[in-house]
């Protein structure tokens, strides 16, 4: 893809994802996760995966694009799925049938998957209106470039443009410190069940411009 001379894909703006952007979108989201240790954890099996993660991503960025806070980064190397204040994930119908997607792809291993969302919804903080990041990941053949941090920090002018916190669950802690070099502190903590791995939730006072 051509860019600006001196300029990589990575400093050009983003864009809002649509409808027929929505196979784009799950495609980086299933190579960004395949390995992250939450989800690879609530998916064990490394042979379906990457489909199982397609059918779930799919059903979790279509309840975003409802808002249009889907984002994709110039050349489609990373992705950020936000939900904005007073939005939900999902719609009521929505949230019954991503139950039973979950029991289809797991089957019997479905419950501690339903209760790792469970335990997502109680550590979410409700009690001031927010920006959340649900989900930001790049492609893998992109990494190490810079694009996923690109496209945070551009939505992140949009938030504080609007004045408003920013929510996020860190699925691996090894992104932890990323976050904080953007403004997110560490807000608390909790663990998948059945002793699964640690979720680190942390939280992004606004920024003057």
């Amino acid at each position: 893809m051509a860019t600006v001379a001196g300029m990589s894909s990575a400093d050009q703006p983003p864009r809002v994802a649509g409808p027929e952007d929505i196979d784009d979108v799950v495609r980086i989201l299933v190579g960004a996760f395949a390995e992250d240790p939450a989800w690879s954890w609530a998916f064990p099996d490394a042979s379906q995966r990457s489909a199982q993660h397609a059918q779930l991503w799919r059903h979790l960025v279509r309840g975003a694009m409802r808002y249009r806070s889907v984002w994709l980064s110039e050349g489609g190397a990373a992705t950020s799925v936000w939900i904005p204040p007073g939005g939900s994930e999902l719609t009521p119908e929505d949230a019954e049938a991503l139950e039973s997607i979950v029991v289809d792809l797991l089957g019997p291993g479905a419950g501690r998957v339903l209760g790792a969302f469970e335990e997502f919804e109680r550590a979410h903080p409700r009690d001031e209106p927010h920006w959340f990041l649900t989900l930001l990941g790049t492609d893998p053949q992109q990494r190490g470039r810079g694009h996923g941090l690109a496209l945070l920090a551009a939505n992140l002018r949009v938030v504080d443009e609007a004045g408003l916190p920013a929510y996020l669950e860190a699925s691996n802690s090894a992104n932890v410190p990323l976050y904080q070099r953007y403004g997110f502190a560490v807000h608390g903590s909790f663990r998948m069940p059945e002793g699964g791995p640690e979720v680190v939730t942390m939280w992004r006072d606004p920024r003057p411009l």
